[in-house]
C-alpha cells in the first residue's frame, strides 16, 4: 500500500516518466476518492495534487486525457542481494577489501611510487593510480 513519504515512479502510457515523493493524502468531496499532493522529484521542484481512488494510489492503471496513467511504489533493493554480502560490508571492509587487495596485487599501479614531497598516505596514492589505470569499480583504499 503507497502512503504518505513514499516514493514513486509515474508511467504515462506505458512509458516510465517520472519520480514523485507523495507529500499528503487527503479524502477528496466526492466519496471513495482521495487528493493525493506529490513533489516531483525534477529541476525545478513541482508540487502536483491528483485526485484519484485507492486503487490507482496502489498501482493500478487509469487513464488523464485519455491517457493511460500508472503509479508505481519504489522499494530500494537490498544492498545485500546486489552485492552478495551483508548490508554495509563495502563500508566495513570486510568482504570488498580482500577482493580489492586480490585485484590491487594483480594491478601493476600499487608499486608506483608516492613523490618525496608528497603529504599523501602510502596507500592513498596507489589506491587512487589503481583505480584510473584499471578502471576499478571496487573502492581500494586498503591503508
Amino acid at each position: 500500500m503507497t502512503t504518505e513519504g513514499d516514493l514513486v515512479l509515474v508511467h504515462v502510457e506505458n512509458q516510465p516518466a517520472f519520480f514523485a515523493r507523495i507529500e499528503a493524502i487527503f479524502a477528496d468531496v466526492k466519496p471513495h476518492w482521495f487528493q493525493v499532493r506529490m513533489l516531483v522529484l525534477q529541476v525545478p521542484l513541482v508540487v502536483i495534487t491528483w485526485i484519484l481512488r485507492e486503487p490507482y494510489i496502489n498501482g493500478e492503471e487509469f487513464t488523464m486525457g485519455g491517457r493511460p496513467m500508472r503509479m508505481e511504489k519504489v522499494v530500494a533493493p537490498d544492498v545485500a542481494d546486489e552485492e552478495g554480502g551483508p548490508p554495509g560490508s563495502e563500508l566495513s571492509g570486510e568482504r570488498p577489501a580482500k577482493e580489492a587487495r586480490e585485484e590491487l596485487r594483480a594491478c601493476p599501479a600499487p608499486n608506483a611510487p608516492a613523490p618525496a614531497d608528497s603529504n599523501e598516505r602510502p596507500g592513498q596514492r596507489r589506491a587512487l593510480l589503481h583505480r584510473i589505470q584499471c578502471s576499478c569499480t571496487v573502492l581500494c583504499a586498503l591503508y
